[in-house]
């Protein structure tokens, strides 16, 4: 078995990006800092509920929130994915040898 961060965290990420909302999140931070009330506004949820989907992203890592007065300004944290995507790369590996494998079988198989 592969494990290249603490289970902990990589089930954090997971979790968090187990939710379509919160992925429909990562895009538009990816495109630069936004307030939870802007990450709202294309989902058409309230601030509570987008607070809520933004409380779990900054629990897995996957965003940072800074506070300036009253608003709270969202960024990507781009480390979490990143380990996520090398766990998940070892298994991308695996699985494409094994069906390169199967469709070699099945070419003989079918000659």
């Amino acid at each position: 078995m592969v494990e290249l961060i603490p289970a902990p965290a990589l089930d954090a990420v997971f979790r968090a990006l187990a939710d379509p909302t919160r992925r429909d999140m990562l895009p538009s931070l990816a495109q630069g800092d936004q307030t939870i009330g802007e990450l709202a506004a294309p989902l058409r949820m309230s601030f509570a509920g987008a607070s809520k989907h933004v409380q779990t992203l900054e629990r897995a890592g996957l965003i940072r929130r800074t506070i300036h007065g009253r608003t709270h300004v969202c960024s990507l944290n781009p480390e979490p994915m990143a380990e996520a995507m090398e766990w998940l790369r070892f298994y991308e590996q695996f699985w494409a040898g094994r069906l390169d494998a199967l469709a070699c079988a099945c070419l003989l198989y079918t000659s």
